[in-house]
């Protein structure tokens, strides 16, 4: 692995996290995010693999589903689980949930363009005050300055009996090396490949996550370049 890649360098920042940042390039920024999570994300197999069996089954306890997606920037995987659910004939409530404003006026728009019937709020997790069947996040983990905090925070939204799923990018020079080039057609006016390259250097490999997080969570990797952090301990 090239020097800058072999160990996490959590001191970078990347742009879209700085107050200051131009509204306009971030909102360009939000709106390419559902092209290139669909190419790089790898949702569709989590959904089927982890989320659609923990509906189903809490659907056979009687009620709909609730999901609960954090950070969800422009909700575009919020609205693809609601889109997956609702193909499965599953009808779910779906809730994306992010302190950045203009995150959520995008995802709004996004979600009435489309017919989504998910509610979007400027909140942080564990200022919800709700429970979900089922809580996920995609690419958040490497954002996280206080892991610990963060999954209680994600698992004290789940009720009993439900699922927690933190999906990431997995550090490696393959990651790097294929997204430099996957996002060159996707970087005018935005931010998608400058940020992206910076996010892998800040990101976990499956070792080093599993030596941070404590138990009940379990890191399992998904190829190509993929981590997913679950937990099935959860409370009531």
């Amino acid at each position: 692995m090239m020097a800058g890649l072999r160990q996490r360098d959590d001191s970078l920042t990347e742009r879209m996290d700085d107050p200051d940042c131009d509204p306009a390039l971030l909102r360009r920024t939000y709106q390419r995010f559902e092209v290139v999570n669909r190419l790089v994300a790898g949702w569709r197999r989590t959904y089927v693999a982890h989320v659609r069996p923990r509906l189903r089954a809490a659907r056979a306890r009687g009620h709909v589903p609730r999901v609960l997606d954090v950070g969800c920037g422009a909700g575009d995987v919020t609205r693809a689980l609601e889109r997956w659910a609702a193909r499965d004939g599953l009808r779910i409530e779906v809730t994306g949930v992010d302190p950045d404003a203009i995150a959520i006026d995008e995802a709004t728009a996004a979600a009435t363009r489309s017919g989504s019937h998910a509610r979007f709020l400027r909140v942080r997790a564990g200022e919800l005050g709700e429970k979900f069947d089922v809580v996920v996040s995609n690419h958040v983990l490497h954002h996280i300055d206080d892991l610990p905090t963060f999954l209680d925070e994600t698992a004290g939204c789940c009720a009993h009996g439900g699922l927690v799923v933190h999906s990431d990018i997995e550090r490696s020079l393959f990651a790097y090396a294929a997204f430099s080039v996957l996002a060159l057609p996707f970087t005018a006016g935005n931010l998608i490949r400058e940020d992206g390259l910076l996010s892998i250097r800040r990101s976990y490999t499956a070792s080093e996550l599993r030596v941070v997080v404590p138990v009940p969570w379990h890191v399992t990797t998904q190829s190509p370049s993929r981590v997913l952090l679950r937990s099935e301990v959860l409370g009531a």
